[in-house]
């Protein structure tokens, strides 16, 4: 529903427009201004979303009204008993006029075009506030460090730290999980399910039901007469993929 304030300093005039534009389902009239002080004052406090706006009005004119209002001014159909006020009309971006006296059908195709705009400056608006956030965001994020995810392992008396872009592969070894890494191998004190929860997001996936690869780390993909496949990793290692694995490491690699 497309909220109305009209501005117009005759009572009969107002009254008129007002019980035309209530015929149309499409708008709310929500106040009505006889001057230029009331119709600034009632369009800062009803905030609507079209102002039909009578050209002369005490206190100045209609194009005060604008002044006064910036960058806050709604739509505007002025309403004119001299035409040769148009041009200026179009110079403020009015969406449209109406001469006195009022046509019906003129003022309804004024209205729709005003609908139009309305809906096209809201469209606008969240373009703007979207494109913003985005941009807040991104700068939010670029001062933000993050740090190099990393698995904590007991080690002696204290803990090790093991980088997960480290680590090539891992596999299991009864109740704890085998890390290999560039330079050497850790014991994790986890099953693989948990393991795989943990390193799946940073492109770990699962070949065997007792192992786990670094996406980055294959070098070599083969298919054994058997049909199954044998990836060769970085360090040199030959894994076989399980067969119920098969297909995930396909989608995964694109092969």
């Amino acid at each position: 529903m497309t909220t109305v304030l009209v501005v117009d300093d005759e009572p009969i005039a107002r009254r008129r427009l007002i019980r035309m534009l209530r015929r149309l389902e499409s708008v709310l009239v929500v106040g009505e201004a006889a001057d230029v002080k009331q119709a600034v004052a009632e369009a800062e406090r009803l905030k609507p979303d079209l102002l039909l706006l009578d050209i002369q009005i005490p206190g100045g004119d209609g194009f005060s009204v604008l002044e006064r209002l910036g960058a806050s001014a709604p739509q505007i159909i002025f309403v004119t008993a001299y035409d040769q006020h148009a041009l200026r009309a179009f110079e403020v971006e009015a969406v449209d006029y109406v001469t006195k006296p009022v046509d019906p059908v003129r003022l309804t195709k004024a209205i729709e075009r005003a609908i139009l705009a309305i809906a096209a400056r809201a469209s606008s608006c969240k373009v703007e506030e979207l494109t913003t956030t985005v941009h807040s965001l991104r700068e939010t994020l670029a001062e933000v460090t993050i740090p190099n995810p990393a698995l904590w392992i007991r080690h002696r008396s204290g803990l090790l730290r093991v980088e997960i872009e480290d680590i090539i592969y891992a596999r299991a070894e009864r109740d704890y999980v085998q890390l290999h890494l560039t330079e050497k191998v850790c014991l994790y004190p986890e099953n693989m399910a948990a393991l795989e929860t943990k390193l799946a997001p940073y492109g770990f996936v699962r070949i065997h039901r007792s192992t786990l690869v670094s996406l980055k780390a294959i070098q070599k993909i083969q298919r054994g007469v058997d049909g199954r496949l044998t990836l060769q990793i970085s360090d040199g290692t030959r894994l076989t993929v399980g067969r119920t694995y098969a297909s995930g490491i396909r989608n995964r690699l694109s092969v």
